[in-house]
């Protein structure tokens, strides 16, 4: 395995060049944040009902919301013009446009057109970023999120909004996955799980709280967008000080750019490499890679049995996340209280899961958690199930503390093993299989509103079934490696070795300090700085 870590050590892996990184990890996961939950928010359906007939006063008491309240033989029983209670009077696009009762099914268009756009974006995206270069489709998925929000901003035809939501779900994710893989290819092994927590569950975290009261200040959806749209122009220039992927360059055998990338991270660092360490470190590379396939795609993953598998289980295991988020979300259904509200409330649980994430990760290991997380969701989603399966337990309060308490479980879960996964997959597919593994997470999407119609067989088998999903899921993650302080896969023979001499039963927490003169195979965990 190549030890592009080692290489990277010596040009400095958490200097001048990695706080850049880590700067610009934490600015794009707080626009990201507030990308993510603006369109929640613009796209709010505030109470409604017809105001043909009436006159300017407060809503009537048990509106009938679509249809007009007076009518006779001589009117019409279709509504023409709408009133709308906004929350803390904030204008949305909804209530703009009117796109409501009989139009309504204009806005489910144009969800199911964003979902559409990004199933398809994921895949296509993580292809051209393990194409093309990491640097250059983050900078055209910023790029693209600028282009939209205008577009969003000053055209309101039903085609144009059309087109602005597939390109929405085209790069939402991208904004947001590319500059992980970026952070974990970069970073020094001992620092990835601190770094990539600290982008994620600080200020990802503080975007989702921010952005609802945003924009409510501003009062009006195109200025919340505008608002959000000019911090995003800065993005593209933070390009300029980053280097493309060393990691990725070398899996594609582009060693040139590997030697200039290196040569840049070195002199960003202030460290003076002499050439002939770069001429040896890349005469190894290619030693190495004499037999290796220069552009592996995500099917060529699936003529390797163990890299196979461990896709597989993953791909198992986002379905189940996606599937708990799915009912723990549900159960909210029926409160009544403002979308505002409940966006911030579902963000607590985002830096306590980070800090758990920084505390335990590193200590007991990926494996270990990634099991013990599941099994913990299991045992609260079953419980929670059985408590909620009278209406007496139903108050809001409960409904809510459960909401924050599952939402802290799927965060720990989502985001420890997000670094899991990216740390499991070879370089050179590393994008293409993280899209596969959130396209899966939307599709499970579809199966969930159908296991919810079980309801009415019996209430607790949506969570009886979703608990025998999460125990399957537990047992598969046994089957994974460990890839605490191991060097990333580069190749896909890489990643078909990669923890090769372990068993299902090999916990990092159970194992004794490795000594180390121990260290000298690749495989072998290596020393941090």
């Amino acid at each position: 395995m190549l030890e592009v870590d080692k290489m990277l050590e010596k040009c400095g892996d958490f200097n001048r060049q990695q706080l850049i990184m880590l700067l610009l990890s934490a600015l794009i996961s707080l626009l990201s944040a507030m990308l993510n939950i603006s369109y929640s928010i613009i796209y709010t359906v505030p109470k409604h009902w017809c105001a043909d007939g009436l006159g300017s006063g407060p809503p009537p008491p048990n509106a009938d919301e679509c249809k007009p309240f007076y009518t006779n033989s001589s009117t019409s029983d279709t509504c023409k013009n709408y009133s709308y209670e906004s929350y803390m009077g904030y204008q949305s696009f909804v209530s703009e446009m009117n796109w409501i009762c009989d139009k309504a099914w204009k806005m489910k268009l144009g969800n199911n057109i964003a979902r559409a756009g990004c199933a398809i974006g994921n895949l296509v995206m993580g292809y051209l970023a393990d194409r093309l270069g990491r640097v250059p489709i983050l900078v055209f998925a910023n790029v693209m999120t600028i282009s939209d929000n205008f577009l969003t901003i000053f055209g309101i035809s039903l085609e144009l909004f059309c087109v602005v939501q597939f390109i929405t779900g085209f790069v939402v994710i991208s904004n947001f996955s590319i500059i992980r893989i970026l952070i974990v290819e970069y970073m020094r092994p001992s620092l990835r799980t601190v770094c990539l927590n600290i982008s994620y569950g600080f200020f990802f975290c503080l975007g989702m709280i921010i952005s609802p009261w945003i924009a409510i200040l501003t009062g009006s959806w195109r200025r919340f967008m505008l608002l959000q749209a000019l911090p995003i122009i800065v993005v593209p220039f933070f390009f300029y000080f980053v280097p493309e992927s060393v990691q990725w360059l070398i899996s594609r055998q582009k060693y040139d750019e590997a030697i200039e990338s290196l040569r840049r991270v070195a002199k960003t660092n202030g460290r003076q490499i002499d050439d002939s360490v770069y001429e040896e470190f890349i005469e190894d590379c290619k030693l190495s890679q004499q037999n290796t396939k220069t552009n592996p795609n995500l099917l060529h993953l699936f003529r390797m049995p163990r890299l196979r598998r461990t896709l597989l289980i993953l791909l198992f295991e986002y379905f189940v996340f996606s599937f708990y988020i799915s009912i723990i979300t549900y159960r909210l259904s029926g409160v009544e209280i403002s979308r505002f509200v409940i966006i911030s409330l579902s963000a607590t649980a985002l830096l306590p899961s980070s800090l758990a994430a920084i505390v335990l990760q590193d200590r007991i290991g990926r494996k270990t958690l990634a099991f013990t997380i599941v099994i913990l969701m299991c045992i609260f989603i079953l419980v929670s199930g059985v408590v909620f399966s009278t209406a007496a337990n139903r108050s809001a309060r409960t409904l809510f503390t459960c909401y924050v308490i599952g939402m802290f479980f799927h965060s720990l879960a989502v985001n420890s093993n997000t670094q899991y996964t990216l740390e499991l997959l070879p370089a050179c597919i590393r994008g293409q299989a993280l899209g596969a593994l959130f396209t899966m997470d939307l599709a499970s999407l579809i199966w969930a509103n159908c296991i919810f119609d079980m309801r009415k067989i019996f209430i607790l088998l949506p969570e009886i079934i979703l608990g025998v999903l999460t125990l399957l899921v537990a047992g598969l993650i046994l089957l994974l490696p460990e890839t605490l302080d191991r060097t990333l896969p580069s190749s896909l023979q890489d990643g078909e070795q990669l923890g090769i001499d372990e068993h299902w039963y090999t916990f990092r927490c159970m194992e004794k300090r490795t000594q180390p003169e121990e260290l000298d195979s690749p495989l072998a965990p290596q020393n941090s700085i």
